[in-house]
């Protein structure tokens, strides 16, 4: 009987180092889109451009249109860390002018930051 428990809890020992291992995080990033009164914007669309020429001329886009949600908030999972260029919009409002640019994303961390659009 004793065996059987050492023998369990062997096994429970290992168990829990493999699933710590196969914990893994993604590069991501959440954008929250604030009015310029400091209220959270639902369904702003929200899209990611690798350089600031294609961000200017809203070309080549490096991810699909996300929309916040009732918080201004959207996720955007599985990036390069590098810097992005944010391009936030609903109706005629938008960020332009004003900030855009990430810092460069930590490699895998959730990375943080507020878009003003006005």
């Amino acid at each position: 009987m004793k065996k059987n428990y050492f023998l369990a809890a062997f096994f429970l020992f290992l168990l829990s180092f493999a699933s710590a291992d196969a914990q893994v995080f993604n590069t991501s990033i959440r954008i929250t889109v604030l009015n310029e009164l400091g209220n959270p914007v639902e369904k702003a669309a929200v899209r990611l451009y690798v350089s600031e020429e294609d961000y200017r001329n809203e070309t080549n886009p490096a991810t699909e249109v996300y929309y916040t949600d009732d918080k201004g908030q959207v996720k955007i999972k599985d990036l390069e860390a590098r810097i992005y260029y944010v391009n936030a919009e609903k109706g005629d409002k938008n960020n332009i002018g004003a900030g855009v640019m990430t810092d460069k994303l930590e490699e895998k961390k959730l990375n943080k930051i507020t878009i003003i659009i006005e």
